[in-house]
């Protein structure tokens, strides 16, 4: 049955070879996105609607999932029926994924794992878009597309988090998720409409990209790069508790064991019955396995967050090297 499910889900791998997604449902995406982290600092996350043409993902539409505030909203049957309700205006209405935003690529959770689980199982080609909004307010239109690997959508089909589950399938941080290529795509239309568009908007209100305003974004990412970091450290020492108690209880347990083989053989050179075998590993039981996911997605979280910090520092350190050039060039202009 793994097999079957593991060999399913290479098929959907194989037949969806990137992501096509319409300019409509990325600016949903966007204005929703930046509507909830303006208003409430939450999570914005919605479905997405389209249909599998040969090897691509086409998402055409979009809607975003109700708030969790509100208590009376049934978030299934709100789906279903946005779903119908689309049907019949004859637009698509085949869930084929969903959305979330993110924080300068913290994304990564447990939350969103067990969602893709959920999603890649009763529809096998489904993605999860990532649209990350602090960097596309900086002007880099940060959308993302992943699909979980077959080695962890195994891994939650057998429920073993413990580090034999997780050596044996080979997995860590860097193989939980792959990302899928996404294109964006126009009409003829619209291309020219944003062509015209363009010509209208002065050049340098359009312009953004000598931006030095950096200190608060990248304080930012540090302090929830040492939030990680703690985390770590926290799982790594209960790890530590844990192997450390094994080895005292399997010490005391070869001690108990040699014991009663010295009562034993004394018993029998005063000809006397031995004393009864008594179950050791029912005396000493092992304390439960701590779990590895955990720590395993805090992992991949510092490792994502090292990335988008060394990235954002070298742009930054080049505009602040161009800028210096150009104040420069300025002064002696102004100072022959």
């Amino acid at each position: 049955m793994a097999n079957r499910a593991a060999r399913r889900a290479a098929d959907a791998e194989a037949a969806v070879a990137y992501v096509q997604a319409d300019g409509l449902a990325v600016m949903k995406i966007v204005k929703h996105c930046h509507e909830e982290s303006c208003s409430n600092m939450e999570v914005a996350q919605g479905a997405l609607l389209g249909l599998v043409v040969e090897n691509r993902l086409e998402i055409t539409n979009c809607f975003p999932f109700p708030k969790h505030n509100d208590d009376n909203m049934d978030e299934e049957e709100y789906q279903l029926d946005m779903m119908r309700r689309l049907r019949r205006v004859n637009v698509d209405h085949f869930h084929v994924g969903w959305y979330q935003s993110a924080d300068v690529g913290n994304f990564l959770s447990l939350p969103l794992l067990e969602s893709q689980y959920h999603y890649q199982t009763s529809i096998e080609e489904s993605v999860v878009v990532i649209y990350d909004t602090k960097k596309s307010a900086r002007g880099f239109l940060t959308l993302k597309a992943y699909r979980l690997t077959p080695q962890a959508i195994s891994m939650y089909k057998e429920n073993e988090f413990t580090p034999e589950a997780l050596r044996n399938l080979k997995i860590g941080f860097e193989s939980l998720f792959v990302e899928v290529p996404i294109v964006i795509r126009n009409s003829p239309l619209t291309n020219i409409m944003m062509s015209e568009l363009a010509e209208m908007v002065p050049e340098e209100d359009g312009c953004r990209f000598l931006d030095l305003g950096t200190a608060s974004v990248l304080e930012g990412q540090l302090r929830t790069l040492m939030d990680r970091v703690d985390e770590l450290n926290q799982e790594a020492i209960k790890f530590n508790r844990y192997q450390q108690v094994v080895l005292r209880q399997q010490q005391d347990k070869h001690r108990a064991i040699a014991k009663r083989t010295q009562e034993n053989a004394a018993r029998v050179a005063k000809d006397e019955p031995p004393l009864p075998d008594e179950d050791f590993n029912k005396l000493f039981r092992p304390p439960p396995v701590p779990g590895r996911l955990n720590p395993m997605i805090v992992a991949g979280q510092i490792n994502t967050y090292s990335q988008h910090i060394s990235q954002f520092c070298s742009q930054s350190l080049a505009k602040f090297y161009i800028t210096q050039a150009l104040q420069s060039a300025k002064e002696s202009k102004l100072n022959p």
